[in-house]
């Protein structure tokens, strides 16, 4: 059987957690096993709540909440673009609120709710509003931004359920397409604020 490079990434950073966790949960045992956790350092096992579930990850102190959720949780909608806060693909809701995850630390959002585009689905499958209005207008060519436009639309229209074209348009301005759709897309989006003032 091949080895895909993305199963191989996989099975290094599963690796890398399993032989980490080990170490944090039997540090401060002994003193052969290792110390306690210095004043104002950053515990790496942490619990997150991400779409409505309690999670438990270990988290270099450094490390994104995007790579937190990709690789270590398996949310892969949560896309990576840039990586330096440019594009927006990795849009994620904090406390209802976009954020950049490539330019958030992990350890930052403990105690919050995280919500990426996997738990904008409502029990059964039923799509949200916003999404089912995408798939209705075909709103994307591509779609690599897509997750990253939805969760900013979301996050938006809770804020401002009845908005013009061009507020929605100013609203998820910090998302960037590389296919340039900007018409289909908030075309599409326009149609999901719709959905979501019909369910309310």
């Amino acid at each position: 059987m091949s080895l895909s490079r993305r199963n191989f990434i996989k099975g290094v950073i599963a690796g890398g957690a399993v032989a980490s966790s080990a170490a944090y949960l039997f540090r401060g045992t002994g003193s052969l096993l290792g110390q306690s956790s210095a004043p104002g350092s950053v515990d790496r096992l942490l619990t997150l709540t991400v779409n409505g579930q309690t999670r438990r990850v270990d988290v270099l102190k450094q490390e994104t909440l995007a790579m937190t959720l990709r690789y270590k949780l398996g949310l892969t909608g949560t896309k990576l673009g840039c990586d330096r806060a440019e594009c927006g693909a990795c849009t994620v809701l904090i406390d209802d609120v976009p954020h950049y995850s490539c330019s958030v630390l992990t350890h930052t959002v403990r105690g919050r709710r995280i919500v990426t585009i996997e738990g904008l689905e409502a029990p059964g499958g039923v799509l949200h509003p916003v999404q089912q209005a995408v798939v209705d207008e075909q709103g994307f060519q591509c779609a690599f931004c897509l997750p990253g436009f939805v969760m900013a639309a979301v996050g938006y229209l809770k804020t401002n359920p009845t908005p013009t074209r061009d507020e929605l348009a100013h609203g998820i301005s910090g998302n960037l397409c590389r296919c340039q759709d900007y018409d289909k897309i908030l075309t599409a989006l326009m149609r999901g604020a719709e959905y979501m003032r019909r369910t309310t």
